[in-house]
């Protein structure tokens, strides 16, 4: 079980339900409370509705892509008074290997940015890192 992930909720969006069960059991062993999303639209809704810790967020969504649902997530932080760099932290997946997007996705705000197909090790311990930096240090 991972420390950093315990009791942390995760929200998973992807369309492809083969990525989506394979992080699912993933994210299964860390401790952490785990939902998913299979389309853009529910990835928002789910957003506001749980406010999870951490999203990972599929580039190319149906109903609204990763781009509109990542703009949605910052616009609610400027809403709630809340700092840019506050939770949920945005890890995007996508399978376009361009330099623009990834440029792009940087300017929303993503914490971190993982080109498809990635090993599902290297998806937990980059979770790990965007939310261990927001873990108080131990007294």
């Amino acid at each position: 079980m991972s420390e950093t992930l315990k009791d942390k909720k995760i929200l998973l969006v992807d369309d492809d339900a083969d990525i989506l069960t394979s992080m699912q059991a993933a994210f299964e062993p860390t401790g952490a409370t785990v939902e998913t999303a299979n389309n853009g639209n529910r990835a928002v809704e789910m957003n506001e509705k749980s406010e999870p810790d951490l999203i990972v967020l599929d580039m190319m969504l149906p109903g609204r892509s990763g781009f509109l649902v990542l703009e949605k997530i910052q616009q609610e932080k400027v809403k709630g008074k809340r700092p840019r760099n506050s939770k949920p932290f945005v890890i995007m997946v996508t399978g376009n290997t361009g330099g623009r997007h990834k440029m792009y996705a940087e300017s929303l705000g993503v914490s971190e940015y993982l080109n498809k197909p990635f090993k599902m090790d290297k998806l937990i311990a980059t979770a790990e890192k965007v939310l261990g930096a927001t873990v108080p240090p131990k007294a």
